[in-house]
């Protein structure tokens, strides 16, 4: 009588693995993106807070008082108003549209790919109040 032994494991149990791993990935995965997009427009609202704050703190250093007409023109004193990341326009997903004049502002924050990188806009003028949508007509975040 010969004994087998047994080395290694059958297609089945290995089946069984990859089954399950499949499904912890399917259910795990779109809570990743979900969380992703969520820390990507608290990041875009963060921006557009330290935007006004720059803004303002820009304004009262000038002679005679004006806001920058451009994100770059808040890097250029010593020290910088923001940093050279947001004063490129992209950060953490959202682009940023600043429009800039002597009493006025505005900053558009959109993301770079919709329902991917953020889902919602934000608007900011001078204000300071920050809306969801493209226009001063949208909802004030609370």
């Amino acid at each position: 009588m010969r004994k087998h032994s047994h080395n290694g494991f059958t297609l089945v149990e290995i089946l069984i693995v990859v089954a399950i791993i499949v499904t912890v990935s399917a259910i795990a995965i779109p809570n990743l993106v979900r969380a992703r997009i969520s820390a990507n427009e608290a990041s875009a609202v963060a921006s557009l807070k330290t935007l006004t704050s720059a803004a303002e703190a820009f304004r009262m250093a000038q002679m005679p008082a004006r806001f920058p007409g451009n994100l770059s023109e808040m890097t250029g004193t010593e020290p910088p108003f923001i940093d050279v990341v947001l004063a490129s326009g992209n950060k953490s997903g959202y682009s940023f549209s600043w429009a800039g004049g002597v009493n006025t502002y505005s900053v558009i924050a959109s993301p770079q790919t919709p329902n991917a990188t953020g889902v919602r806009e934000f608007f900011l003028d001078q204000s300071g109040v920050i809306r969801v949508g493209n226009s001063s007509s949208g909802m004030p975040i609370e």
